[in-house]
């Protein structure tokens, strides 16, 4: 039985190149139930463990605060995401817990399968688990990504990859590790967005770099957020690096060349060499640990920890 159910030739022809929508069943599965999650939650490495909590207001991205979870136990961090306003990522589940890495191959052969000529690499299968309204804010992603709802609800934007809602320069930021993938959002765009209803059993992928913001509803949400490569998209991330080398070292002012025509692969060798001499230098941004959770309440804040 295949995971995806309404695969059609329209969806597979255009797979990883527009924004389409999905059915599937994995929210049929009990590895997702309370007990599948808080044994998940107690077998994930805990020290690769994101615990975030966030503000309201949709433009005020830099509420996103990292936190700790302590000792807490796989069913204490589950109530605290019940009750609580917190964001728990759970990156790389594929690498750390066998059931994922099968769960992870499970769903790329069928991709394979039913994508003619698809071939994915960097493949990063991650866990989200989030409490009622708490939100993501406007950001976007290098790789191409899927998002899959297995339990509650919650509401996606997603925008065009074009200018205002994020120019060239701001993708060779992103790409080149200058800035964090959040940035500044105007409410106003949201009349250029395409919003999806995510429920569970709904699947929802979109073009390489658009940018997208996420507000759960009232209740405990469950996501499977699965990030991968193909070729044309690591070319296009090749492509983004080298324009902003050259812009910085030449004052060239280049374009993105999707594809592999002439300049994009010109290009590509302008980043692995950039890559090699190590040219750019990532200014990477990291969050202080400012909250911690409380063991004998989980759905609340300790402040003022630091690490």
């Amino acid at each position: 039985m295949t995971i995806i159910r309404d695969w059609t030739p329209d969806k597979a022809g255009v797979f990883g190149q527009e924004n389409l929508v999905f059915d599937h069943g994995l929210h049929e599965r009990p590895m997702f139930d309370d007990e599948g999650l808080a044994r998940l939650l107690d077998q994930y490495p805990r020290e690769q463990l994101g615990v975030f909590t966030m503000g309201e207001d949709p433009k005020a991205w830099t509420t996103w605060r990292k936190g700790s979870a302590g000792n807490l136990t796989g069913e204490q961090l589950l109530e605290a995401a019940q009750t609580g306003r917190i964001w728990l990522n759970l990156r790389h589940t594929n690498d750390y817990l066998p059931e994922y890495a099968a769960l992870g191959d499970e769903i790329f052969a069928e991709k394979q399968a039913k994508v003619p000529g698809l071939r994915t690499f960097k493949r990063d299968l991650g866990m989200l688990i989030s409490s009622a309204n708490a939100q993501v804010f406007y950001h976007l992603d290098v790789p191409l990504v899927s998002l899959w709802q297995l339990r509650g609800q919650k509401k996606v934007w997603v925008y065009p990859v074009a200018d205002p809602y994020v120019g060239e320069l701001d993708l060779e930021k992103i790409v080149l590790k200058e800035t964090a993938e959040q940035f500044a959002f105007d409410p106003d765009w949201d009349k250029g967005a395409t919003a999806y209803d995510l429920t569970p059993g709904k699947m929802v992928t979109w073009r390489q770099n658009a940018p997208h913001r996420i507000e759960n509803g009232p209740m405990l949400n469950v996501s499977l957020s699965i990030e991968f490569m193909t070729p044309a998209a690591l070319m296009r991330a090749n492509v983004i690096y080298a324009n902003g080398v050259l812009r910085r070292r030449i004052g060239a002012r280049p374009r993105i060349q999707n594809g592999f025509g002439p300049a994009a692969l010109t290009k590509l060798a302008v980043a692995r060499g950039a890559k090699a001499l190590k040219l750019q230098t990532p200014h990477v941004r990291h969050l202080p640990v400012t909250f911690g959770l409380d063991a004998g309440q989980p759905g609340v804040l300790v402040e003022g920890m630091s690490a």
